[in-house]
């Protein structure tokens, strides 16, 4: 499939010509087709020589110049759309201006209303203003499509599109997703819906992706359903028009500009330094609004010199190294420049003279090949998976720390800092527990796989272990605290002659042990607890199976309770547990048996 977004001011007839190419109607609201002006994105689609074309139409007028953007972000090629009969406009300039700053390098320009007038000048102009962008020199057909007439040059229009796309390099199906989303809606039976555009990797049904909002927050969701250009699919891959259902999201906690993420690829940022172009960093507004696929989020630039400058976000974006974004200036409504991510992890700076320090350093890696970018990659999060840094094309990389994750020297002995204070702090909070979980611990460092958390472990020169799935102090081993140790022993002794009399639910909360205490008790191998309130000594079951095997067989509840000297209340869970076991058999008649071992 190719996706192609339209461009080009109001009123020159980009959704006619979509809906003539395709047959569709790509205003979706009602709103829209009353005014004859499109104002959200429209979506439409048709075979072009034995290809799927989908075209994203885009607002023209400058009032809804955002959303036309989050139209064209995702996008790697446009259909440029100039009335001849009125020539290159303002929304004309503004949208080619985005498609430069986007870094969009494919694109067909179509003159529309030729029928009008000679459109020779029109496409003379045009072509002229379009080569001093990133588009270059772009093939040029005039058309016309009447109200009332039949319309012309839409089949040289198709066969300049098809060639447009032939140029285009194939989509990487194996890269981590981002899907900016663009549409989020209900549907009964269903639930929430999400759309966009898939511009690199691929998505299958029941694929666990992370759903990340533009405020920081982020949570994994299971891919229920998933649709393209309204057809069932198993599978797809980019680039590609997407609908996909989400399990257990609701409409209203997804907007325009949210993503969808491979987990653990995306680094999820609010502060990067970037190099900026088509302005002087220290001409450009302090307030400014970031543009990237179809997020628009506020955002403080701070100039760094020689064209470099550092940006804070409102909110939290999954950037990487290399991504083109643009910046407009709301206060005077234009394209204030375009910006290329050069770090998504920057250092702070603090000393005197630190912002152009940092501005040569940035100056050096704009430049730098793609052996260099790759270690700038490693540094900035100091942890990528080698195939990352395979899959540009590099030679030898760094030996992975585990698996195919590479972890540079000095991001390893951070995360072995933060595990060690992490465990500790788990045990002042929750003294009774082993330690935390190893998905909360993974969570807790912000690791994008488990795997990195036991590779840490292993390589903590024997300070940590995992046990029952969970990071444990091997210094702290299963000690309790002291007054939870003391009453357990009363407990013990209070067993050990007699080793069925379990004591009461009112004497263990008296003691202060309530279930937690037990738990704690139960996995030190201090006592065991045959149900959540019944605890007895460690080996309670062995010694209940000699004592029972003593009996005349097959016995009754009441003989086992009285060869116990128990009541009733252990007896009957205890003999259930021994039956689970497969130590005892229950009869027919609810006598039991005490089974021979081998």
């Amino acid at each position: 499939m190719h996706v192609i977004a339209t461009a080009g001011h109001v009123d020159h007839g980009k959704s006619t010509l979509v809906r003539a190419l395709t047959g569709m109607e790509p205003d979706r609201w009602a709103e829209e087709r009353r005014r004859g002006m499109t104002i959200d994105l429209g979506f439409a689609w048709t075979d072009i020589n034995g290809e799927t074309f989908a075209f994203v139409d885009v607002p023209g007028h400058e009032r809804f110049v955002t959303n036309m953007l989050a139209g064209v972000g995702p996008v790697p090629a446009a259909l440029v759309v100039v009335a001849a009969d009125e020539g290159w406009m303002p929304q004309t300039q503004e949208h080619v201006s985005a498609l430069h700053a986007l870094g969009v390098r494919h694109a067909v320009l179509a003159i529309t209303r030729s029928d009008l007038t000679d459109p020779s000048a029109a496409v003379a102009d045009a072509k002229e203003r379009l080569a001093r962008t990133t588009l270059g020199r772009v093939e040029a057909v005039a058309v016309a499509v009447p109200p009332d007439g039949a319309p012309t040059g839409l089949d040289k229009l198709r066969d300049a599109l098809s060639r447009m796309v032939s140029e285009i390099p194939a989509p990487d199906t194996t890269a981590p997703v981002r899907l900016w989303i663009d549409r989020a809606f209900s549907i009964r039976g269903s639930g929430t819906v999400v759309t966009g555009t898939l511009a690199a990797g691929a998505i299958g049904v029941h694929d666990t992706l992370m759903l990340t909002s533009s405020d920081g927050s982020s949570r994994d969701v299971i891919v229920r359903g998933l649709q393209s250009l309204k057809r069932e699919e198993h599978r797809v891959g980019a680039v590609a028009r997407v609908a996909v259902n989400l399990r257990g999201v609701e409409k209203d906690d997804v907007r325009r500009g949210d993503a969808l993420l491979t987990p653990g690829r995306w680094a999820l940022t609010e502060v990067f330094d970037v190099a900026i172009s088509g302005a002087n960093s220290d001409e450009l507004s302090e307030q400014l609004t970031l543009h990237i696929g179809a997020a628009a989020t506020r955002a403080r630039l701070r100039p760094l010199g020689s064209g470099a400058a550092r940006i804070r976000l409102a909110g939290k974006l999954a950037l990487r190294v290399g991504d083109a974004a643009l910046l407009r200036d709301p206060a005077r409504h234009r394209i204030a420049a375009s910006a290329r991510v050069l770090d998504v992890s920057p250092p702070q700076l603090e000393k005197r003279g630190a912002a152009v320090a940092r501005a040569q350093e940035l100056a050096e890696l704009s430049t730098a090949d793609e052996d260099e970018v790759a270690q700038a990659q490693l540094r900035q999060r100091g942890i990528v998976r080698s195939t990352d840094l395979r899959n540009a094309g590099l030679g030898a990389l760094p030996k992975p720390f585990t698996g195919d994750w590479i972890v540079d020297d000095q991001r390893a002995a951070q995360l072995r800092g933060k595990l060690s204070e992490f465990v500790a702090g788990h045990a002042r909070t929750f003294p009774l527990e082993p330690g935390p979980t190893i998905e909360a611990t993974r969570r807790a460092l912000d690791l994008p796989d488990r795997t990195l958390v036991l590779a840490l472990v292993e390589t903590s020169d024997d300070a940590f272990a995992v046990r029952d799935g969970r990071i444990v102090e091997r210094a702290r081993g299963d000690a309790l605290p002291a007054q939870v140790a003391h009453a357990i022993e009363q407990i013990r002794l209070r067993l050990e002659n007699a080793p069925f009399t379990a004591p009461e639910t009112a004497e263990l909360s008296a003691l202060g042990l309530g279930p937690r205490e037990l738990a704690a008790a139960e996995r030190a191998g201090l006592l065991w607890r045959v149900s959540p309130s019944i605890v007895l000594r460690p080996d309670a079951p062995d010694v209940a199976v000699r004592t029972l095997a003593q009996l005349p067989q097959p016995f009754t509840v009441s003989q086992a309770r009285e060869a116990l000297d128990t009541t009733r209340r252990v007896a009957v869970p205890l003999l259930e547990f021994l039956d689970r076991s497969r130590l005892t058999r229950r009869l027919a008649d609810d006598t039991r048996t005490v089974i021979e071992p081998g």
